[in-house]
């Protein structure tokens, strides 16, 4: 069995972090998500990966490489645009063959990987296996109608008017069965080969089309707002470590982990927490749910539920939320303008002004 990972897109809603960087390799508790399902593919024993690369190709190889850090070897598929996820299975039929596949998008989160999925499917091998999950915004994903024995009986991409709150996550498994079906379908009227009208295909052909729903965690990480909610569920998992320097003068409670060479002084510290790897943090507060990467300064200033990327530096500030910085950026405070008031007043008015 092998495995397609689709790493290609643009990111667009994660602009402007993904002007400059590949939004597969925007960290999660100071680790890429792209890293957390090379790793569950690694754990569920598919050793052969594909994975499908576009703009930001450059970026991903020199991230992951040949695979070996993670137990896996990688082949490397260029899809010259983003033309929609059964494209991507077209392009990497050569390295595909005929052997069975898990499709994963490299910007999925999972909690507990997908070992029992595909061991569900090496058991059954059904033409092809989806993964769904309830969602309160179907419109904004691909969905799944099932008949009342359960089976799946229709799929819609983004539908206006959704038959079902069962989304498809992105996790799909296949024989090759689905490459017939990929060759059989038209572009849709986003001009993509949509994965959906495959998988729709081999339910009208009558193949063996299964589903799976999960009730644990799961999230498209393709917003800032998504990243920061499967940032909150990985640290909730984090152990308290302490390889850096926490002076006398500090206080670090619950769950922070405190990489090598991070230096922490006159701060307060409240996990679950990450502080990377020579990072200075100086007569500073760190909330819940922040991570901060490596190389970066956090001085007189609360930072708390955010993702600080490597290099950058919050100072002077007296407090920053929900938010996802860059690498390499400068918060500061913006200059103090006098305060003054302007006035136009009617004859007879009566103005109360707080001093």
């Amino acid at each position: 069995m092998k495995a397609l990972v689709l790493s290609g897109g643009a990111g667009t809603r994660l602009r402007p972090i993904t002007h400059t960087s590949a939004k597969q390799l925007v960290p999660v508790a100071n680790k890429p998500v792209l890293f957390y399902g090379l790793e569950a593919i690694a754990e569920a024993g598919v050793t052969e990966v594909g994975i499908v690369v576009g703009d930001t190709a450059d970026e991903i190889r020199e991230a992951v490489g040949d695979g070996s850090q993670f137990g896996i070897k990688v082949t490397y598929i260029p899809q010259d645009a983003p033309l929609g996820l059964a494209h991507a299975v077209l392009i990497a039929q050569d390295f595909l063959g005929d052997d069975d596949f898990v499709m994963y998008l490299g910007d999925n989160f999972i909690v507990g990987g997908i070992t029992g999925l595909v061991e569900e499917f090496r058991a059954d091998r059904p033409d092809a296996q989806i993964l769904l999950t309830r969602v309160p915004n179907p419109t904004s994903f691909g969905v799944a109608e099932l008949d009342d024995k359960g089976l799946v009986v229709g799929l819609e991409e983004k539908p206006k008017k959704p038959k079902s709150d069962l989304a498809l996550v992105g996790v799909y498994l296949f024989t090759s069965a689905i490459h017939e079906a990929v060759r059989s379908i038209e572009p849709s009227w986003r001009g993509e080969l949509e994965i959906t009208h495959a998988i729709q295909w081999l339910i009208d052909e009558k193949r063996d089309v299964r589903s799976t729903t999960i009730s644990g965690y799961w999230k498209d990480t393709g917003n800032v707002t998504d990243m920061l909610e499967v940032n909150r569920s990985v640290l909730e998992t984090v152990d308290p470590v302490n390889a850096g320097t926490v002076d006398e003068d500090s206080e670090i409670i619950g769950r922070v982990r405190i990489e090598a060479g991070a230096r922490v002084s006159g701060s307060r510290i409240v996990g679950p927490a990450i502080i990377g790897a020579g990072t200075v943090v100086s007569d500073a507060y760190i909330g819940p749910f922040t991570s901060v990467s490596e190389d970066c300064r956090i001085e007189d200033s609360e930072i708390e539920y955010s993702i600080v990327l490597r290099g950058s530096s919050v100072t002077g500030v007296r407090r920053v939320e929900a938010s996802l910085i860059g690498r390499d950026v400068e918060v500061t405070p913006a200059p103090r303008n006098p305060a003054a008031h302007r006035l136009v007043l009617g004859d007879h008015s009566k103005v109360q002004i707080s001093s």
